[in-house]
């Protein structure tokens, strides 16, 4: 389990400064398809802001030009503002819905796109990162990229425009003024820059704070059984408070520096404000400027100074939206070393399930200093039902997870039909392949779709004779609602065994040509491992398959038996050849088949 102490690696990491803000670049590949509604959200921002704008100039008519008397212009002037609010009222509704759907319709196509990146990758992938972690990228960056896109882009445009305006408006009705205006901005600017460099790299630590808790927790709650058999409550509550500590902290540090940014900007601003108006109020008694012309500027200068107010606000949502926009452009560019080729060659149909390994070496990423597999040379005939043994960590999973290419060999090559897996889509083969693996993975769905996900298209019919060769309909039957009950998240209904059985009708259905069984029966009783074995054999029959088991009952059966040992094939014979020759065979049959070879 993760180290609560230790920050996650990204935590630290410094970016070039050129990528703080420019990150959000990435994100327009996902805006570009939607050009009518940014620039109907655009049009309707603009026309908001010039109506705002315009106000000021209606306030300097009314009372430089008003008389006492003139009744009707008065009436007239507020039909005028009422007009205006209406106008104002309906361009803020019709940003606020297209901004808003933009956004969700934006966040939508991210979490898609970065699913579907990551569903894709193989496991050498998920040897460097939690799931937990992933599934915090895919929810919470999100989350704030939708903030972003559905309300502070909107709002910072808005006010963007409100201070460019502003200014021009301000400079027409007094220049003076205004240059004594302008000399505040670069006092406030400053802070923006250095603070908000700051307040990016906190909220990127913040947030790879969250993710990592998140995956602690991910990674707690899917072994709870574990937890709670080993007493282990107390650790792992104290680790995951650990961790959410340390992103309060950073929460904590990013939002004082927030503070700090938005005071001093807010004091600068109003400050000159205040300033300027006082120079203002000396006009006005020296006859060099109009009441109405006074207040117009005032007007236009807390507009100019609430936007820029607003704009340092906004600034340090956009840095943590860019901290989140990298995170996630780190997944969505993340290569895959496991990758289908440019033109993918055609397994030539019907597919007969000839398998070869060349001289094949592989170490696992996580491992590169010990061989899994060394120097491996094997045929598997079509047809022909093979199984592997030896010691753990011998090579016997990973000659499963070679042959369905969730990693590719360092040296030699694996075919398939002839063809090598690398100049394969990896579609295109593991369609020709069921698997049954040692640990049985049932989905927090019904019976029926547990077992339909070997083939989503066959009928309720087929289903449930699948699950009779697998043994399982018997206890399926006897479930609340039989084929349609709810098994729980991870099968957390279901025993061991009835796991197995689900794992191995999946199989059964999906009637591949080629048949992989880790450990299949591992979990089963006497009874239910011998109704599951008729069941394999028949299923066996005219389909090339590898076993991978230390059940006598599984093994002796098969055509050839390939013993392994360190990464090397050690010996292969039949079950009574290899118990005859002696060696590490016999030795494990003596161990762990007992019972069978007593039987014999």
């Amino acid at each position: 389990m993760a180290d609560a102490s230790t920050p996650p690696p990204s935590a630290t990491e410094e970016r070039a400064t050129s990528r703080q803000i420019g990150a959000l670049r990435a994100l327009v590949p996902f805006l570009r398809p939607y050009r009518i509604l940014m620039a109907a959200a655009l049009t309707a921002l603009v026309a908001t802001a010039m109506i705002s704008l315009a106000l000021p100039l209606a306030v300097r008519r009314v009372i430089d030009t008003f008389n006492v008397g003139e009744e009707a212009l008065l009436d007239q002037y507020f039909i005028a503002a009422l007009a205006i609010a209406g106008l104002l009222a309906i361009g803020s509704a019709l940003r606020y819905a297209l901004v808003t759907r933009l956004g969700e319709r934006v966040v939508a196509d991210i979490r898609k796109a970065t699913f579907d990146r990551v569903i894709s990758m193989s496991p050498v992938f998920y040897e460097r990162i939690m799931t937990g972690e992933v599934l915090s990228r895919i929810t919470t960056d999100t989350t704030l990229i939708l903030s972003v896109i559905g309300s502070s882009i909107s709002i910072a445009l808005r006010n963007f425009l409100t201070f460019v305006g502003g200014l021009i408006l301000m400079l027409l009705t007094s220049a003076k003024l205004a240059g004594l205006v302008l000399l505040i901005v670069p006092l406030v600017v400053v802070p923006i820059l250095v603070l908000g460099r700051r307040l990016r790299v906190i909220s990127r630590e913040n947030q790879d704070w969250i993710a990592a808790s998140s995956g602690n927790a991910s990674e707690s709650l899917s072994a709870v059984q574990t937890v709670q058999a080993f007493t282990h409550e107390s650790a792992s509550r104290k680790q995951f408070a650990d961790m959410t500590e340390n992103s309060f902290e950073a929460a904590r540090r990013r939002i004082r520096t927030r503070a700090y940014l938005t005071s001093i900007v807010i004091f600068l601003v109003f400050s000159g404000v205040v300033g300027v108006l006082w120079i203002g109020a000396r006009d006005v008694r020296a006859e060099v400027m109009t009441v109405g012309a006074l207040i117009q500027f005032l007007i236009y200068a807390v507009m100019v100074a609430g936007a820029v107010a607003a704009l340092s606000e906004i600034w340090s949502e956009l840095q943590r939206a860019a901290g989140a926009t990298e995170r996630l452009v780190d997944l969505l560019e993340t290569q895959d070393p496991v990758n289908d080729p440019a033109a993918a060659q055609i397994l030539a149909q019907p597919v007969q399930g000839h398998i070869r390994f060349e001289n094949v070496s592989f170490r696992y990423p996580a491992r590169p200093e010990t061989a899994a597999l060394d120097g491996i040379t094997l045929e598997i005939k079509p047809g022909e039902t093979v199984a592997f043994v030896g010691p753990s960590g011998a090579g016997k999973t990973t000659i499963i997870q070679m042959i369905l290419r969730f990693y590719d060999p360092q040296s030699g090559r694996i075919t398939f039909d002839g063809v090598d897996l690398r100049d394969l889509s990896r579609d295109a083969f593991r369609r020709e392949i069921a698997l049954v693996p040692q640990d049985p993975v049932i989905f927090a769905a019904s019976a029926r779709e547990n077992i339909r996900f070997g083939r989503p298209e066959a009928t309720d019919a087929e289903i449930e004779t699948a699950a009779r060769a697998a043994a399982a309909h018997d206890f399926i039957a006897a479930l609340p609602e039989g084929y349609d009950s709810y098994l729980g998240e991870r099968g957390v209904m279901l025993s061991g065994g009835q796991k197995q059985r689900i794992a191995i009708a999946r199989a059964i259905l999906r009637a591949a040509p080629v048949l992989l069984l880790d450990e299949a029966t591992s979990a089963l009783d006497a009874e239910s491992e011998r109704a599951v074995q008729a069941a394999v054999e028949e299923l066996s029959a005219g389909r090339t398959t590898l076993i991978v088991a230390h059940r006598l009952a599984t093994v002796k059966k098969a055509d050839r038996i390939v013993v392994l040992e360190a990464g090397h094939i050690v010996d292969t014979g039949t079950h009574d050849a290899l118990v005859a020759k002696g060696g590490l065979y016999a030795r494990l049959a003596r161990l762990q088949f007992t019972d069978g070879i007593a039987a014999e």
